[in-house]
């Protein structure tokens, strides 16, 4: 494992407040994260994963706090995962199969640099 770096995908859709779904879709993409994650973890790849609710706050430059969470272009984060991978390519080939893309959600894949301490 020495030779692996980690890597980060940030998990990117765009929040629809008019649309829940059912109890039976919720099932099925929790399914879907489940195997995605599992699959993964399988692979001894999975370092961590969050899922990001929608309470926030944004601290400005001037210490000022503001009620909410980012928004750009329609898209916001909803979560992230950190895998070990052997190079931006094989992590680019695991989020590949991240049920956020059946969804029309998109993800970036970030290598991740070390702090030193």
């Amino acid at each position: 494992m020495k030779n692996k770096k980690l890597f980060m995908l940030l998990f990117r859709f765009t929040p629809n407040v008019e649309y829940q779904p059912t109890e039976q879709e919720q099932a099925q993409i929790k399914e879907q994260w489940g195997s995605f994650i599992g699959n993964i973890a399988l692979k001894e790849k999975l370092v961590s994963t969050h899922q990001l609710g929608f309470e926030g706050r944004q601290v400005a430059t001037d210490k000022s706090v503001s009620n909410g969470i980012v928004v750009l272009e329609n898209t916001t984060l909803g979560g992230n995962m950190v895998v070990h991978a052997n190079s931006l390519e094989e992590a680019s080939e695991l989020a590949k199969n991240c049920p956020i893309l059946s969804m029309g959600g998109s993800v970036e894949v970030r290598s991740i640099i070390p702090m030193d301490n």
